[in-house]
């Protein structure tokens, strides 16, 4: 075994791994303010839950409905420009939230506009997402060697998820002391900088030659790879049913404002917990790689998932409810970890963007749709019965997909 490959640090090593690493972590950070940013002020301009699953909706409907011709654009492009492009963008739409956040439009628009035009920004940035997402994925495999590639997604994901640790944090502490304009603002230049910090990656010209294939039948080929390779099928289709029906977070704004009463920074802190969780758990799995029985700790990691939500759903104590958020992050690291690994390493290099956007189909079914499915519930059932349903789904997804789909615990790598 290459000596590299007993070392934690890697991937870290390369120059250009860092720089997209550390511009990644920017530009997630930002993401996530603004995520927790306008579900805050969503909730204060409408006082009502469903609005915040709508954000959601809002943001998967174009996000799932481009990924796929998304997949064919990153594979037939140059990932840096295009990754660029998109920061650009991104970086646009927090822009016009923070105008829309100033006394200016308090006093010259009204409150239904206001919300009309978040939601339409919104949309707009769930087409940018589905470029994003998966173009930082692709590039890993172009600037590590393939060796490297199973430490490279651990460091990968572990800056993911400290960044929304940061974001979640910082958008509450900003919202308490500088309000939704100060915290959107800060939005705007964190992605500036980010965009900075990319443009030092070098060019990642397409393998493939433009116009080799058609449209379709490139994007065809992602979505044959993937529902048949049955370790990457089974994996999302996991994922998507686990979160979907766990997605708790989404009701944290209602939690920390009508149920435990802990205001702004209160929420900030809540919205990071399962993030600080998660990141334990991925520092861990750096130092200490998982060797042998990777599905069988998965499947084992989302059940423990699902029981921490329905605890989450029953609490009205502060710190238990961080302590059940910080473990069901740690737990969800652990499938994180794992399925970015097999992820990478059951992905063909010409077809990383096709099948990572098929993958950004799922992961972004599973969160968005997971907020406005815990909208709607929230409408239907009543918030904290809602919460305790989608944890005890999750817990029974887990247990068929244990004894129906038994290549589930059978992955190794």
């Amino acid at each position: 075994m290459n000596a590299s490959e007993l070392d934690p640090f890697s991937s870290i090593k390369i120059p250009e791994y860092r720089h997209l690493i550390a511009g990644r972590f920017l530009f997630i950070m930002a993401l996530r303010m603004m995520g927790t940013i306008v579900g805050w002020w969503m909730y204060e301009l409408t006082d009502e839950p469903f609005s915040i699953g709508l954000i959601g909706l809002a943001e998967v409907i174009p996000a799932v409905t481009t990924a796929l011709y998304a997949g064919h654009v990153i594979d037939l492009s140059d990932k840096r420009r295009l990754l660029l492009k998109c920061v650009l963008f991104y970086s646009f739409c927090a822009l016009i939230l923070f105008l829309l956040s100033t006394k200016f439009s308090y006093y010259h628009i009204k409150s239904h506009f206001i919300i009309l035009f978040i939601y339409g920004i919104i949309f707009c940035t769930g087409i940018i997402r589905s470029f994003t997402g998966p173009t930082f994925s692709v590039m890993i495999s172009y600037i590590v060697p393939k060796y490297m590639l199973q430490n490279a997604t651990t460091w990968n994901q572990g800056s993911w998820l400290m960044a929304s640790i940061t974001g979640h944090t910082l958008g509450g502490f900003l919202i308490a002391f500088g309000g939704n304009t100060m915290a959107l603002l800060s939005t705007v230049i964190s992605m500036i900088i980010a965009f900075f910090v990319l443009v030092q990656l070098k060019p990642k010209p397409a393998l493939n030659e433009k116009g080799e294939k058609k449209t379709w039948e490139s994007i065809k080929e992602g979505i044959v790879l993937v529902f048949k390779t049955k370790e990457l099928l089974g994996v999302l289709s996991l994922d998507l049913f686990a979160v979907l029906f766990g997605g708790a977070v989404a009701m944290i704004p209602v939690y920390a404002h009508d149920i435990l009463k802990i205001g702004p920074q209160g929420f900030g802190w809540l919205n990071a917990a399962a993030d600080i969780g998660a990141v334990c758990s991925v520092v861990l799995l750096t130092l200490f790689p998982l060797r042998n029985k990777q599905g069988k700790i998965m499947l084992w990691s989302v059940a423990g998932f699902g029981v921490c939500i329905i605890i989450f759903g029953l609490s009205t104590i502060f710190w238990l409810s961080f302590i059940v958020l910080l473990v069901s992050g740690a737990l969800d690291g652990v499938s994180i970890v794992i399925r970015g690994a097999i992820l990478q390493l059951k992905t063909p290099d010409h077809m990383r963007g096709r099948v990572l956007s098929v993958n950004s189909i799922f992961i972004n079914s599973a969160n968005e749709l997971g907020q406005f499915e815990s909208g709607l519930a929230a409408k239907l059932m009543g918030v904290v019965p809602s919460v305790v349903f989608g944890g005890c789904v999750t817990c029974l997804v887990t247990t068929v997909s244990w004894f129906k789909i038994p290549s589930l615990k059978k992955i190794r790598y």
